[in-house]
């Protein structure tokens, strides 16, 4: 239990479900930020590729993040190079030995890279097997690409993930169910909905809703009542007003009329007007 509980304190995993993706952004700019860091700007996907192979170890994990954002643009050229893809793969493989963050920010490079060949040596990084040393960080990283990739052959993996001793890593893998249809992501989203760790069942509801689920129902209600998450240990006032407004949109899909009432009444009373102006948005299209 102890390491659970050392898991789930570390800068990433702290951060609630619904900044999930942009969070793993934002600690690594923090750490260039205070180290002074920032890599020199106009290399390519292939330069920065090169760097992580070849750079010295302080200069790799900076080159694969920089990597990672180059490849969130969709703009440079080895995107339709057929082979890069299972160079990157090699690469991360290979990268076992080095600072953890090389490979945390090469499996960020490949869920936006979205390249299906990825998917087994990352489904190997998020669940070792045997001896294998695991990095925490290094887990949910590659549990986020692989539901930004969205391949089926990830399904049984991350299913198993989501019933983890570790409440971060169920956290990171039913959100990523969220991407997937079919049964088995749905069965497992169904059992998060009762998960003792509250941002799991916020993901498991989110992810249901855009099925369409009514099962969704209860925890969106919670996620859009500011008198349950005023009890929610460690919620800043932001994070609060970022839940109801996933919980808004969510909800917005869903067939449950107690949902409707909730968002009619977060348009007509909730006292911070992105709140209101987003209840009122989802209401005017919604079916009836």
């Amino acid at each position: 239990m102890e390491g659970t509980e050392a898991r789930q304190t570390t800068p990433f995993l702290v951060l609630q479900f619904f900044i999930f993706p942009m969070a793993i952004v934002a600690v690594c700019v923090t750490v260039f930020v205070i180290f002074g860091l920032i890599a020199s700007e106009g290399k390519g996907a292939r330069g920065y590729l090169d760097e992580v192979r070849t750079g010295s170890a302080n200069r790799r994990w900076q080159a694969a993040f920089e990597l990672s954002k180059v490849l969130q643009a969709r703009k440079d050229p080895a995107l339709g190079d057929p082979g890069f893809a299972g160079e990157l793969v090699r690469v991360f493989t290979t990268a076992t030995a080095d600072d953890p963050r090389v490979r945390r920010y090469l499996a960020l490079a490949l869920g936006r890279l979205g390249d299906k060949r990825a998917v087994p040596a990352l489904v190997e990084a998020a669940d070792p097997k045997g001896d294998t040393p695991a990095d925490p960080d290094t887990q949910v990283y590659s549990v986020w690409a692989l539901g930004a990739i969205a391949d089926a052959e990830a399904v049984p993996t991350l299913v198993r993930l989501a019933g983890s001793e570790d409440g971060g890593l169920r956290k990171a893998a039913v959100h990523a169910l969220g991407s997937f249809p079919g049964e088995a992501p749905r069965a497992a989203l169904a059992v998060a909905l009762n998960d003792p760790v509250e941002d799991v069942r916020w993901n498991a509801a989110v992810g249901l809703a855009r099925r369409r689920d009514a099962a969704a129902a209860p925890v969106l209600l919670q996620m859009m009542d500011r008198r349950h998450l005023a009890t929610v240990a460690d919620l800043t006032p932001d994070q609060r007003e970022e839940a109801i407004l996933q919980a808004v949109q969510a909800a917005a899909v869903v067939p449950d009329p107690e949902l409707r009432a909730a968002l009619e009444h977060l348009r007509d009373s909730d006292p911070n007007l992105r709140v209101r102006e987003a209840a009122r948005a989802e209401l005017a299209g919604r079916p009836r």
